[in-house]
């Protein structure tokens, strides 16, 4: 595994239109550039649906431009495809896996908790968070309640997070 200080890991939702992607393609190819030029170049991705895979194909992107950047896995069980519908999830997930330089596994098959499990390990292993999230309650929410708990950094590429974060201080 490679060094704490020098990685970053990626959270956010499951479901990302396919206009908002666009969108966030762009947001985060800037976010991992100005990672890379502050030292920050090993990514942890989840291997979720979503943002997770979004931020995998970016990373790799990133790796083609700067032959420093590594794509670290933590997933959380080794069977995490065996309920997904979608043959065009499950390929990229295996060409993630393929193009990545470190996987780990929490478990071997699912459980109620690898999940928050495996977000838990990826901020443990970071010293940055990079997030999609909209506020709304879920997986990403408790992984960035946890980042803030254990004093991670959290950055948020959802849209609208600058503009509530701005409401809420007002």
């Amino acid at each position: 595994m490679r060094e704490r200080g020098v990685t970053v890991c990626f959270t956010g939702h499951r479901f990302v239109n396919k206009e908002e992607a666009a969108r966030l393609t762009a947001r985060l190819d800037n976010v991992i550039d100005r990672c890379v030029a502050r030292g920050k170049t090993n990514f942890i991705c989840g291997g979720a649906l979503g943002f997770d895979t979004l931020a995998a194909r970016r990373v790799i992107a990133a790796k083609e431009r700067h032959s420093s950047v590594t794509l670290t896995l933590v997933l959380p069980c080794r069977d995490q495809t065996s309920r997904w519908k979608n043959l065009e999830d499950i390929n990229a997930y295996r060409d993630i896996k393929g193009a990545a330089d470190e996987i780990e596994y929490i478990g071997i098959f699912y459980s109620p908790s690898c999940m928050m499990e495996r977000n838990r390990r990826m901020v443990d292993l970071s010293s940055g968070c990079i997030a999609y999230y909209n506020g709304k309650p879920g997986g990403a929410a408790s992984t960035i309640s946890y980042a803030n708990t254990v004093g991670v950094p959290v950055v948020n590429l959802f849209a609208g997070a600058k503009k509530r974060r701005e409401k809420s201080e007002e």
